[in-house]
């Protein structure tokens, strides 16, 4: 497949190199010349001077036969309106746009363009490393308020409902993986040994909603 990318700083060389590994063609677009330093030596692909959201430069570019668009660079708005001319005046198929501000990453996820909100997926992905027994994401909504997460449950949660535990825990049963298959539940659902129960919560209660549910529920009055 035909890959272009515009943006070579960090995450678009390396983002080229991984591509090619793959077998892709690869065009890389940048207005810095300089930038195009950060490919490596063995970067076979095209080299693009020009605004990536200029469409001759698009077209030397080979957007025309493009199978996918990777906006990348340090702007916002360079980085959507590029994606937006990929796919609405071009017809790319698989575009996506890295986005700084999360708030308007759902803007654009609305307008057709998946986005990277990067200070959420940078987070997380720090999360995941600094906390090896802790909880990590599954998913993040674009915004980065929710998340959907499995959650450690003690043992005593096991045959109480579904509503007992959100009712708990503040957050949502999104679904449960039971014996290997995913289950929708009810809010009387009970919880069964070796569920694997996934929660949609939001980002500022992670740590209340994990703590309240590794501990034994408390008993009814």
């Amino acid at each position: 497949m035909h890959v272009v990318i515009m943006g070579c700083g960090r995450v678009g060389a390396s983002l080229a190199a991984a591509l090619e590994r793959l077998g892709h063609e690869v065009a890389v677009i940048d207005k810095d010349k300089q930038a195009f330093r950060r490919l490596s030596s063995e970067f076979s692909g095209q080299q693009v001077v020009g605004v990536g959201f200029d469409r001759q430069v698009l077209v030397q570019a080979g957007i025309e036969r493009a199978g996918a668009f990777a906006a990348v660079s340090s702007g916002d708005n360079s980085n959507i309106i590029s994606a937006r001319v990929a796919r609405e005046t071009f017809g790319v198929e698989h575009v996506v746009a890295r986005i700084y501000d999360h708030k308007r990453a759902a803007v654009y996820e609305r307008l057709g363009i998946p986005t990277v909100a990067t200070v959420p997926w940078t987070t997380d992905r720090f999360l995941r490393t600094l906390l090896p027994d802790g909880v990590s994401t599954s998913w993040r909504e674009p915004s980065g308020t929710v998340a959907l997460l499995p959650l450690p449950l003690h043992e005593g949660w096991v045959g109480r409902s579904v509503r007992d535990l959100q009712r708990a825990c503040g957050c949502r049963v999104a679904f449960i993986m039971r014996f290997g298959t995913g289950v929708l539940p009810e809010s009387k659902t009970v919880l069964q040994a070796d569920d694997v129960v996934y929660v949609a919560a939001r980002s500022g209660t992670i740590s209340d909603v994990t703590n309240v549910a590794g501990r034994a529920p408390e008993e009814d009055n």
